[in-house]
């Protein structure tokens, strides 16, 4: 089923502005828990992370910032990598922070037993907050791999109590233009708990804490048969969703391609976005309160076409979703009219709006196909020509 020219005019004023920020770990090298794998032209520094990000951005104008990882992405000047950002036509967005690769946090950081391991990962969070105030960021983005593996290890109260306390603890140093933001998982590292496992705990502290306070929801962080999309629709019906980790999963935290593996699943869950008033501006400078951001590696694809993909494929199934006749579905809904509800739904996801989005494109200067585009310009042909030399970056 392809889309009437109307239907798309009605829908393309909602397509601008649309933002997908991009992981800056999505340019280095990852890999399997077994190995990580190079590939030719991946980036050395830190700047060429940047770039790389930049380049998706060229070509999709889709992805004006860039989320950094501490210390992954350390560098001794965030404002001079912030000039490099903007000169490139793209900002530094997201700070994430890291209590999962140091020997002291082996049984547990912000949840530690011993006062001293809380405390040098809380200061770790201060460093980022300070590299939030130099780049201009706006989020911190907070991922504890913390919990136990067997029965009786922890004390599972005496964590969330010590997890709270070590929360509150950053929150009070974050700025007033600033977020804290608390992301969950159902499993892994840990095995027999997790400290944060899933939305109802992280909302649980975060609403503890402050307005300022909100949950990020990973899609691939759920057990499977998770409704995501009805978890989408409560935090946002409780003011608490702030931000998204795009990917795919098929088995548990694949960190796929963003609807590689279930491109309905994503439309659904961008339905409830824009049914619930997350999608869009509402604050002064343009930006939504909620952040879409994709968290996602290429182990065996380029690295700059793969995020190409992905912001297409978030783009592609927003139209979709904004093409559900929400006038006809609530009538059908109020007349309890199941099938006639469901039709109109699968009519929007059953569109195709490919060939309006490439016309689209091109009426603002991109390419009408983003992926055919960078394959014909021979950018990836040159960085695997200059990019010699050096230690190229990866999530070790």
């Amino acid at each position: 089923m392809s889309t009437s020219a109307d239907s798309f005019a009605r829908i393309a004023p909602q397509l601008e502005g649309q933002a997908i920020e991009l992981p800056s770990w999505a340019f280095g090298n990852s890999g399997t828990r077994f190995k990580v794998f190079g590939s030719p032209g991946t980036a050395r520094t830190v700047e060429e992370k940047v770039a790389d990000a930049a380049t998706v951005h060229r070509f999709t104008g889709l992805a004006p910032s860039v989320a950094l990882h501490i210390p992954w992405d350390l560098v001794d000047d965030f404002g001079a990598l912030r000039r490099h950002a903007e000169d490139l036509g793209v900002s530094l967005g997201t700070i994430n922070s890291n209590t999962f690769q140091d020997d002291d946090y082996k049984l547990g950081a912000l949840t530690h037993t011993d006062p001293k391991i809380r405390q040098k990962a809380i200061d770790h969070h201060f460093e980022c907050l300070d590299v939030m105030d130099a780049t201009g960021s706006r989020d911190l983005k907070i991922w504890l791999a913390e919990g136990s593996n067997y029965p009786g290890q922890a004390d599972l109260r005496g964590r969330q109590d010590r997890l709270a306390e070590s929360l509150a603890t950053i929150y009070d140093r974050v700025g007033p233009e600033q977020r804290l933001v608390l992301e969950y998982k159902f499993f892994e590292p840990a095995f027999y708990h997790t400290d944060v496992p899933d939305w109802g705990t992280s909302y649980a502290q975060v609403s503890a804490l402050g307005e300022r306070a909100v949950v990020c929801l990973d899609t691939g962080h759920h057990a499977p048969g998770t409704n995501i999309e009805f978890v989408v629709m409560q935090l946002l019906r409780l003011g608490k969703l702030g931000s998204f980790d795009f990917n795919s999963r098929f088995y548990a935290d694949d960190d796929l391609i963003v609807g590689a593996a279930d491109p309905f699943q994503l439309f659904r869950i961008l339905f409830e976005v824009i049914r619930g008033g997350g999608y869009g501006p509402a604050n002064p400078d343009g930006t939504s309160e909620v952040a879409f951001m994709l968290d996602q590696c290429h182990n065996i694809e380029q690295k700059i076409p793969g995020q190409i993909r992905s912001v297409l494929n978030v783009q592609e199934m927003t139209a979709r979703a904004l093409l559900v006749d929400r006038d006809a579905l609530l009538a059908a809904q109020e007349a309890g009219d199941v099938l006639g509800a469901h039709e109109v739904f699968m009519d929007a996801f059953s569109t195709d709006v490919r060939a309006d989005l490439a016309a689209w494109r091109e009426s603002r200067g991109l390419p009408a196909h983003p992926m055919r585009a960078y394959a014909g310009s021979g950018h990836q042909a040159e960085l695997e020509t200059t990019r010699v030399g050096g230690t190229q970056m990866s999530w070790t």
